[in-house]
């Protein structure tokens, strides 16, 4: 059985993007991939905004365990969600990788 990380109540959601971003942080210091990253997630962030944007509208899914701040018409949870996984997937390829020939 999973532990119940619920204990955190409306910052749930919040918690684990702040968690989950550290590793991927951490990932991206250590393969100096910063720089590469942020361009990764600039060029996916609108995409991922309106897909996000749409499917909560249409009720594809609803977000529980959050604060209940929105930005932009959604959960600010979701704008760290949009950030942090392509971060944490580019700071995974970064480290299993390496750099990029040439450099």
């Amino acid at each position: 059985m999973l532990p119940d990380i619920g204990v955190f109540g409306p910052y749930t959601y919040l918690v684990t993007e702040v968690a989950f971003g550290s590793v991927a942080l951490a990932l991206l210091v250590r393969a100096d991939a910063l720089r590469r990253a942020a361009r990764t997630v600039a060029a996916l962030y609108p995409i991922a905004y309106v897909w996000d944007w749409y499917t909560l509208r249409v009720g594809v899914f609803s977000i529980e365990l959050r604060t209940g701040v929105d930005l932009l018409g959604i959960p600010v949870e979701e704008h760290l969600f949009m950030v942090v996984v392509p971060a944490l997937v580019v700071g995974f390829h970064e480290t299993v990788n390496g750099p990029p020939e040439g450099e």
